[in-house]
């Protein structure tokens, strides 16, 4: 079986250094990059399975560099970054990646989550087989699982994948509470043990600004079941 290849995207050396060691000691290909411009040029120019791509970059920061390659790459991206502002991981989502690790991070914590995102992005299933691809209408909001678009009130919404995943599996589940630890298992693919559960929150934030009526005060899809977690609201 070929090893699954990994971009580091990286400007710390040691660091770099370390999650090459580590990531090849776990079974994949490592192959670094020392600024942005380097970053996106090896990630356009060669298929990876994976991308671990540093915020604080020279030539280009990871956002651009994230914003860039999702025109035409669908490729799991994982910031690893030292910026914990809630702003920045929000950011980071919005311009495409998948997730982020938050340094110092644990190796193994690190490594659930490579093969997680791996997992998902080759189709395999977290919990259970595939359902056939329907059509969800609720409230002004219209899923569409066969082009993988949302719409609401006719106009096509701008969503990640992980947007698009986690609002699926909240609304094919509607009026069922799932704490951050259930969602991070069911679409992230993540254990709870290593997953960081404000990954949950940003992303549901994120969701939320998407999909909720702009200015709202009150939430009408998702929302939030208090020491539980969340839930979407029964059309």
């Amino acid at each position: 079986m070929d090893k699954k290849k990994i971009l580091i995207v990286e400007d710390e050396k040691n660091i770099s250094e370390v999650l090459a060691y580590n990531l090849r000691k776990a079974g994949y290909d490592a192959e670094i990059a020392g600024d942005g411009e380097t970053g996106l040029m090896k990630a356009l120019q060669n298929d990876y399975d994976l991308i671990l791509l540093d915020i604080m970059l020279p030539k280009m920061d990871g956002f651009e560099v994230c914003e860039r390659l999702r025109i035409k790459s669908s490729v799991p991206i994982i910031f690893v970054t030292a910026r914990e502002d809630e702003k920045d991981k929000i950011f980071g989502l919005e311009t495409g990646g998948d997730d982020y690790v938050t340094k110092p991070f644990s190796i193994k914590e690190l490594l659930s989550r490579i093969n997680a995102n791996i997992r998902r992005s080759t189709g395999e299933t977290i919990r259970g087989k595939k359902s056939e691809p329907e059509i969800l209408k609720l409230g002004e909001l219209e899923i569409d699982e066969n082009s993988y678009s949302v719409k609401k009130n006719g106009a096509e919404l701008e969503l990640s994948k992980k947007d698009y995943d986690l609002l699926v599996f909240l609304a094919k589940n509607a009026g069922k509470a799932y704490s951050r630890e259930d969602l991070l298992e069911a679409v992230w693919g993540y254990d709870g043990f290593y997953g960081d559960i404000r990954t949950v929150d940003v992303a549901i934030s994120r969701l939320r600004s998407k999909i909720e009526d702009e200015g709202a005060t009150k939430f009408k899809y998702i929302l939030s079941k208090r020491n539980v977690g969340y839930y979407f609201c029964k059309m």
